[in-house]
């Protein structure tokens, strides 16, 4: 028989309550994300259809660039809805996840950068130093996981690898 829950006013029966809140909400933002996710996509592929029967030139210049910052902010949105389904599974913030997301926005805003961008010098360094420092803590995080993991399941030698009885030759080394 289960226990009784308990009272709101208590300290667990209100972090269940927050758990709880916290999971609604998450929900409901996969779900408002999954769905701008497909209406995004459905538009970029209007967009293509209709250059490609107009015969428009997406394919060099500004209008290929910007086709590509369209495609990769549906690759951000995707990656988002990777963090909250995530989040959903675990009940924590996959840091990893979050500073690849953060890596392809950032790697997003220098490729989708304008032509004019030649006056902006210290725009394109401070992004470009912006990757590799995110780029420097996801290395670190990954690091830190595998010592982890490698800690937690370190090799050992199983019995069953053994000859359960030594070889004559064997005896005089015991």
């Amino acid at each position: 028989m289960a226990p009784p829950p308990s009272p709101w006013w208590s300290d667990k029966g209100f972090l269940r309550g927050v758990d709880r809140f916290e999971q609604v909400i998450a929900k409901f933002l996969g779900v408002l994300l999954l769905l701008l996710i497909v209406l995004s996509s459905f538009e970029l592929l209007r967009q293509l259809a209709m250059a490609l029967f107009q015969r428009q030139t997406i394919w060099q210049g500004d209008a290929l660039i910007v086709f590509f910052g369209e495609l990769l902010n549906i690759l951000i949105a995707l990656e988002l809805l990777q963090n909250i389904t995530a989040y959903l599974k675990r009940h924590a913030v996959q840091i990893q996840l979050v500073l690849l997301t953060a890596i392809t926005a950032v790697a997003r805003k220098l490729i989708v950068l304008p032509g004019t961008a030649d006056s902006k010098p210290l725009m394109v360094v401070a992004l470009g130093l912006t990757v590799l420092a995110l780029a420097g803590a996801y290395w670190l995080m990954r690091h830190v996981n595998q010592q982890e993991t490698m800690a937690r399941t370190t090799l050992t030698r199983s019995f069953q690898d053994q000859d359960p009885w030594p070889r004559p030759d064997d005896v005089d080394r015991l």
